[in-house]
């Protein structure tokens, strides 16, 4: 027959093991339900396009900083009998109310792209609201409406930019079609670029200072019109009702016959 006998020391290495042990189970179950938990969250996705099967597209352009190309563009926009989007920042809408006045009378979407171009999603929900509302209040001074669209700055944005868009009843806009102005591409690759993504429904990214835009608006405009397609602002694209967003950021109509802004 064996006999084992324990040492002090084996009883604390023995006591030790089990404690490890022991910590060790909590730290896994604790990790998986924080994962469970993070994977139960839905994750909010704003508007990238729209699901629809009539051939309508829009053309919207960010205005952030300078001015010496709006009224061309308005001009371009005006001669080819289109309407277009422009999301304007609270900081530009100080500066240059004058044009905000003339791309509201001319009939386009007037958005909001934040009161100073931030990024958003670091700040808290109540500064987020605040900052909306401080653009949306300029802009409305103005035109005499209060924009229903926003467009995040640098398209940055999480789930609390989204609801708390959504909870003032506005729409969280992005696009799917960048045309990569800002990247001073020459007019003919921004038209070969947004033919080649171009589906009912798109909406086309564009700034009203970079530097080949105006050059390229009227071959977009030309081409956009060639593929059987309508130019038309964002909100007579969207979706009036109800609605949610697909994983691609697609939106859909949540029920038939709905006729009310969606607040989700």
């Amino acid at each position: 027959m064996k006999f084992f006998v324990l040492t002090k020391q084996k009883i604390i290495l023995a006591a030790c093991c089990v404690t490890a042990a022991v910590l060790a189970t909590v730290v896994c179950c604790s990790s998986y339900n924080q994962v469970v938990e993070a994977s139960s969250v839905q994750r909010k996705i704003p508007i990238y396009c729209v699901e629809s099967d009539k051939k309508q597209v829009s053309i919207s352009f960010d205005a952030a900083w300078g001015n010496e190309q709006t009224q061309t563009l308005l001009d371009i926009l005006k001669e080819k009998e289109v309407k277009a989007t422009f999301f304007l920042v609270g900081d530009w809408v100080d500066k240059y109310p004058e044009s905000v006045k003339a791309i509201a009378d001319a009939g386009h979407d007037v958005g909001n792209h934040s009161n100073t171009h931030a990024h958003l999603p670091q700040l808290s929900d109540d500064k987020i609201q605040s900052d909306l509302e401080s653009c949306n209040s300029k802009i409305q001074q103005i035109t005499g409406k209060c924009p229903t669209l926003f467009r995040p700055p640098y398209g940055d944005y999480n789930n609390n930019l989204v609801s708390v868009t959504n909870k003032i009843n506005m729409y969280c806009v992005q696009w799917d079609i960048d045309s990569l102005d800002w990247k001073d591409p020459t007019p003919q690759q921004m038209v070969d670029r947004i033919k080649g993504k171009l589906q009912c429904g798109s909406i086309i990214l564009m700034h009203n200072g970079a530097k080949n835009t105006p050059e390229a608006l009227p071959q977009i405009i030309d081409m956009i019109k060639s593929e059987g397609y309508e130019l038309v602002p964002i909100s007579q694209i969207l979706v009036q009702g109800d609605y949610y967003t697909d994983h691609e950021g697609r939106m859909h109509c949540q029920t038939e016959g709905a006729t009310s802004v969606s607040t989700q």
